[in-house]
């Protein structure tokens, strides 16, 4: 039977209706992911556990290899959001490179992840995922990003949990493997972890009552490649810094405000960069990828400040970067 003209036209006023309302909350939404770094809604209150944003902290990059300054460069950001009192940091995230990237000197995302565990395996709190590594060509920042917020939205009932972890993709607070052997099995190559595997960022910890962000972790001269010209597409300059956000912890005392004044987009949303203002001269800020592999090359016995004794270990017996250039 056929609706009447009547019903018809009911049916067509209260879809319209519903259609403007469903636009109205995702633009809600969306502003609301915009608004700077923990700024909350209605009236003022004290911070408590549950009213402060909740930090999940991700460093994308080559880590080629992973240095110790990169390690306090975690350590050095959740010091400096605790100190603000409107942050507490749940949970660290090391994402090295696709191999696809095709930087110069670049070794295999096999031993970059070995590394990257074994440097991060005495902390509670920092862990490597595999996921940019296990994509099948290099991923942008942005969709790294997207693919870590988009994992813990599809965690229902939850945000963080802890499901059939596999002991190769660690999670925050699991109990650690007491085993001697390298996560990462130089003979066997790991399956890829499903989706929901890469989802156990944590305790079972719910979270419908709290605010939880992931923030994008750099450093200057992350932040200073934003402004170089062609490098970034700004459509995911706006969703990294707007919808996200950055801490950056500077490097060779940059001047991290000279920086911002230098992009239109990090100018727009400078309430969503969180610069640490720590030590300008600590000693790990002067600490690179690059000036642990010329040491290698070098001998250089400096290599010891410069990377933790397990990551050296594992480069001398796999022979990385000893002979290599850059």
């Amino acid at each position: 039977m056929e609706l009447s003209d009547s019903i018809k036209r009911k049916r067509n006023i209260h879809n319209s209706a519903t259609n403007r309302v469903m636009a109205n909350h995702r633009h809600i939404e969306r502003q609301k992911e915009r608004r700077p770094l923990g700024q909350r809604e209605g009236p003022a209150r004290a911070m408590t556990e549950t009213t402060k944003t909740h930090v999940i902290l991700l460093a994308c990059g080559s880590f080629n290899p992973i240095t110790k300054g990169h390690i306090q460069m975690f350590e050095r950001a959740r010091d400096y959001l605790h100190k603000t009192g409107r942050f507490i940091v749940i949970g660290g995230i090391v994402s090295p490179v696709h191999d696809s990237y095709g930087k110069q000197g670049l070794v295999s995302s096999r031993h970059r992840l070995i590394m990257c565990q074994l440097a991060v395996q005495n902390s509670d709190w920092i862990r490597v995922d595999p996921w940019e590594c296990y994509q099948d060509t290099w991923q942008t920042t942005c969709s790294v990003l997207e693919h870590h917020r988009d994992l813990m939205k599809r965690v229902t009932g939850c945000i963080l949990s802890n499901v059939n972890t596999p002991s190769m993709t660690p999670v925050i607070g699991q109990p650690r493997n007491e085993t001697s052997q390298p996560i990462y099995q130089n003979n066997n190559a790991p399956s890829k972890p499903t989706a929901d595997e890469n989802a156990n960022l944590g305790t079972v910890m719910r979270y419908e009552e709290i605010e939880l962000r992931i923030l994008l972790l750099c450093g200057s001269d992350l932040l200073e490649s934003f402004c170089i010209p062609g490098l970034w597409n700004e459509a995911d300059m706006e969703v990294i810094v707007g919808d996200f956000g950055i801490v950056v912890v500077p490097r060779d005392a940059a001047d991290t405000d000279r920086i911002m004044n230098h992009s239109s987009i990090l100018r727009k949303y400078k309430n969503n960069i969180m610069v640490v203002k720590d030590d300008i001269n600590h000693p790990m800020s002067v600490v690179s990828s690059t000036k642990s592999r010329l040491a290698l090359q070098h001998g250089d016995g400096h290599v010891v400040d410069y990377l933790s004794q397990p990551v050296i270990d594992y480069i001398l017996k796999s022979q990385l970067y000893i002979n290599a250039s850059g």
